[in-house]
């Protein structure tokens, strides 16, 4: 038997005593030692006794005893006597007898009859003797005794039986606030300073290595070719004309492009008179813009405009702009500009696995943290003969991470604040949102708020309202209920007792069953229906 309680018996110790002490030991195994010098307990009737004190205090006994006498009488009881402790925790005890009375048929032979025993007997019944006022006096007792026990079980059932049902809906109140927190890399992780806002933060590296191409902008002009073509030039009077080399016609549309004649003609006298002259761009008009359409050249410039007309029949051709793009500072800061934000992008990227779950990057603290002159290589210089600059560039790019929860303990405790007196936070309607970031310092810190909200209710002491509520009568109790708890003005309690003619709430507290109603169900869980209570004690009722 494991573990059981050792009871040291002393010389001095009797059969009072020892059950005393089991009194205390109710429903567990003990042990009894005997001293090791001298006996106790030797009759077999002391261990009788003993035995049915353990039998009625659910207490299982053995004994620890050298004495031949107290072991014999153990054994005809069927208790287990040992010789040492340890047999005693090795060894499996017995169950004692629960009767230790002998029978009939074990009687000593000679044992006296009850007749014969009958004068001897301090209470023997003679013969009947009785008075009818003795006979009219058991009967009264009997009465009394069973109208007190009638009494007694009508008073249980005044206390067991009725019972009532109370519908409250708690006051609830919605909390919200804004916490402006700052989060400095440069503290130490497990320092939060909830009182003023300030918690740490995790400052991310990475070394990016890219390249860009783009355009080139600058133009650089080159020797052009003029625009060629011919005219035809109409004598517009009787006499001999002559057009000298030189002489300049040009388009009268738009912005005039000039061309000269480079041929000396003569026109013969007479009106209709013509001659087909070749012509060419002059340098102020020479390139593509010299190229014009049949019909667009028709005014000669000088003195002989009054004297001849010119048409050109035929499209000019062969003018020729030539530029060449070059590079230009525009174009290398350009693409800086565009190096750095692609460099800042790839590095969030490659940052983004680092972060944990409970952080969250502050992006507008992504920024390049550092970059040299000798980083940046680009393929060509200013000035030079290019269509593209290709850039290749390494830098290094940080990005800031703050941990959710450390933000939302210090929204929790700016919220707690903001509690009425005698309400508490319901759990499931806490929600955090993060807002903008309003400052970033050059030293890292990163200042951004934190919206925290949630719903409160009415603080509800249920042991402590079904005792205020005992005994009441429900108008009487409806009244405390508006009047001294903490709930919604726009849900009524409702009263509800059982049986229906009890005009009274149960005596006993746990008669009465406070049903909270949940103010406000989650969205995807449909509210609790309120049950139907029999009779319903409400406002109306009560102004009836």
């Amino acid at each position: 038997m494991k573990n059981p309680e050792y009871f040291q018996l002393e010389t001095s110790d009797d059969v009072a005593s020892v059950r005393d002490r089991l009194a205390f030991l109710r429903g567990k195994n003990v042990l009894l030692i005997w001293p090791e010098r001298g006996s106790v307990l030797t009759r077999k009737l002391d261990l009788v006794l003993i035995q049915r004190e353990a039998a009625r205090s659910a207490t299982r006994i053995a004994l620890v005893t050298h004495d031949p006498a107290v072991t014999r009488h153990a054994a005809e009881l069927n208790i287990s006597a040992f010789e040492t402790i340890g047999s005693s925790e090795r060894r499996k005890w017995k169950r004692g007898r629960s009767r230790v009375f002998t029978t009939r048929f074990q009687r000593p032979r000679h044992d006296p009859q009850p007749d014969e025993l009958m004068p001897y007997a301090s209470r023997v019944r003679g013969e009947d003797d009785d008075t009818p006022w003795d006979r009219v006096r058991r009967i009264l007792v009997r009465a009394l005794v069973l109208g007190v026990l009638g009494g007694v079980l009508v008073a249980i059932g005044f206390l067991l039986i009725p019972s009532a049902t109370v519908i409250i809906t708690p006051a609830r109140d919605f909390v919200r606030v804004e916490a402006l927190i700052t989060a400095d890399p440069n503290l130490q992780q497990s320092v939060v300073d909830v009182e003023n806002g300030i918690i740490p933060a995790t400052r991310y590296q990475a070394q990016v290595v890219d390249s860009a191409t783009i355009e080139t902008t600058g133009a650089q002009p080159l020797s052009s070719t003029p625009a060629v073509g011919t005219v035809v030039v109409v004598n517009r009077t009787d006499r001999n004309v002559t057009i000298p080399t030189g002489t300049l016609v040009s388009t009268s549309a738009g912005t005039p492009i000039v061309y000269r004649t480079t041929e000396d003609a003569a026109l013969g006298a007479g009106a209709g008179q013509q001659v087909e002259i070749a012509i060419e761009a002059i340098p102020e008009s020479t390139g593509e813009i010299g190229n014009v359409d049949a019909g667009m050249i028709n005014t000669i410039v000088g003195d002989l405009a009054s004297s001849v007309e010119v048409r050109n029949l035929a499209a000019t051709y062969r003018g020729e702009s030539r530029v060449v793009r070059t590079v230009t500072q525009a174009d290398r800061d350009t693409l800086v500009a565009i190096l750095r934000q692609t460099i800042q992008d790839r590095a969030y990227r490659d940052l983004a696995p680092l972060i944990t779950e409970s952080q969250f990057a502050i992006l507008d603290t992504l920024r390049i943290a550092e970059e040299r002159s000798d980083w940046m290589t680009f393929d060509y210089s200013v000035g030079d003969f290019a269509d593209t600059l290709t850039l290749t560039m390494r830098a290094v790019v940080e990005i800031v991470a703050v941990d959710d929860s450390l933000a939302e303990q210090i929204a929790y405790a700016r919220l707690g604040a903001q509690i009425p007196r005698g309400r508490v936070i319901r759990p499931e309607t806490l929600v955090y949102e993060r807002g903008s970031v309003t400052a970033i310092e050059p030293t890292g810190q990163v200042t951004f708020s934190m919206v925290g909200s949630a719903q409160v209710v009415g603080q509800i002491n249920i042991q402590q309202l079904q005792e205020r509520l005992a005994s009441r009568a429900p108008a009487d109790a409806m009244q405390y209920l508006i009047s001294s708890a903490d709930l919604d003005e726009n849900a009524i309690p409702q009263i509800s007792i059982s049986p229906d003619f009890m005009k009274m709430l149960p005596v006993l507290p746990v008669r009465i069953t406070i049903r909270v109603l949940d103010t406000a169900p989650l969205p995807d869980a449909a509210p609790e229906a309120p049950p139907e209570p029999t009779p319903e004690v409400t406002a109306e009722a009560l102004a009836e």
